[in-house]
C-alpha cells in the first residue's frame, strides 16, 4: 500500500528502518527512542521527549517526520515498565531527533 486517504487527509506508510517507535505511556507521557526490551522494562536509547504538539490532527500529526507543530525535547535514555505502555507506533530511524 502507497498511501490511504481518510477524511481527506493523506496518510503514507514509515519507511521504517530499525527498531524506532513513538510509545505512549500512562499519565499521558509521550516518549520516542530506539527500542528493546529486557526483564519487563521498554528501553530507549536516543530518546526524545514530545513534550507538546499544536495543530488539532491528534496523534496522526505527530508521527509525521519532522512534525512541524510538536515541542519535542531531549532527554537522556528512558526506562520504562512495560505495564505502563499503551500504545507504540514505529516511527522513522531518526525521528524527533535534530
Amino acid at each position: 500500500m502507497k498511501k490511504i486517504v481518510i477524511y481527506g487527509i493523506e496518510y503514507r506508510p514509515v519507511e521504517k528502518s530499525g527498531n524506532r517507535a513513538l510509545i505512549v505511556v500512562d499519565r499521558g507521557w509521550i516518549f520516542a527512542g530506539d527500542v528493546t526490551e529486557e526483564n519487563g522494562r521498554i528501553k530507549l536509547s536516543r530518546a526524545v521527549w514530545v513534550f507538546r504538539w499544536t495543530g488539532g490532527q491528534g496523534i496522526s500529526g505527530v508521527i509525521n517526520d519532522p512534525c512541524t507543530d510538536c515541542d519535542i525535547r531531549p532527554i537522556d535514555d528512558v526506562d520504562i515498565p512495560k505495564e505502563s505502555e499503551i500504545y507504540r507506533i514505529a516511527v522513522a530511524k531518526n525521528w524527533g531527533l535534530k
